[in-house]
């Protein structure tokens, strides 16, 4: 049977910085931000994903790769959603993927598993064609969005187009870092709450440390 739940009060987008800290344990979460701001973060100019510049860039996956920073991230998102019910969680390749797999992993001993599906950018042109990978769920499960950084929300407004092609309900979307660019309204217009354990603001308060040292 499918589960679901009751949807939040509140319009996507308006949870607070104090209800997600009431939500996660703050240990944790200062422990991945650490991670982050040693392993992931780099200041220069970059062109992202998306297409724009930037003076800085989070590679997250050099911290949802490391076992502790798997761990971390799957357990603050887990923590996030604890009151809520879904049936699997997916995201768009490459990004999602190790964070795709962790929750699973790690939701089966928590008793609430949830399956794991990968987006591809596009459907395969061989085999069965699938753009989602993963166990065939039944017509309205509710898939959980995942993504590492987001920036416009391009990746994840095509994995969640994919998802709900599938026959899937997704309605919320979880990041670990939302650099702030439209990501957010552009996943509202979706129908699709996003939630961030962190902003853009986190790590700028580096930069402007670095640079009050010169």
């Amino acid at each position: 049977m499918v589960a679901s739940s009751a949807r939040s009060a509140k319009a996507p987008g308006e949870a607070s910085s104090k209800s997600r800290s009431r939500t996660v344990d703050g240990r944790l979460k200062s422990r991945l931000l650490r991670l982050l701001k040693q392993h992931a973060y780099r200041e220069g100019a970059v062109r992202l994903s998306s297409g724009k510049s930037s003076e800085y860039y989070v590679n997250a996956k050099m911290v949802t790769l490391r076992p502790d920073g798997s761990w971390l991230v799957a357990t603050l998102f887990l923590d996030l959603i604890r009151r809520e019910r879904f049936d699997a969680v997916g995201g768009p390749t490459l990004g999602a993927d190790p964070i795709v797999g962790a929750m699973a992993a790690l939701s089966f001993t928590r008793r609430k598993p949830l399956t794991a599906l990968i987006v591809r950018k596009e459907a395969k042109e061989h085999g069965a064609g699938r753009q989602v990978e993963g166990p065939q769920l039944p017509a309205g499960a509710r898939v959980l969005a995942v993504e590492d950084v987001t920036t416009t929300g391009g990746s994840l407004e095509r994995a969640i187009v994919a998802l709900r092609a599938c026959g899937y309900r997704v309605d919320e979307a979880l990041t670990i870092v939302d650099r702030g660019e439209g990501g957010r309204e552009r996943l509202s217009a979706l129908g699709c709450r996003l939630r961030s354990l962190f902003t853009s603001e986190d790590f700028r308060v580096v930069k402007r440390r670095r640079a009050m040292l010169h």
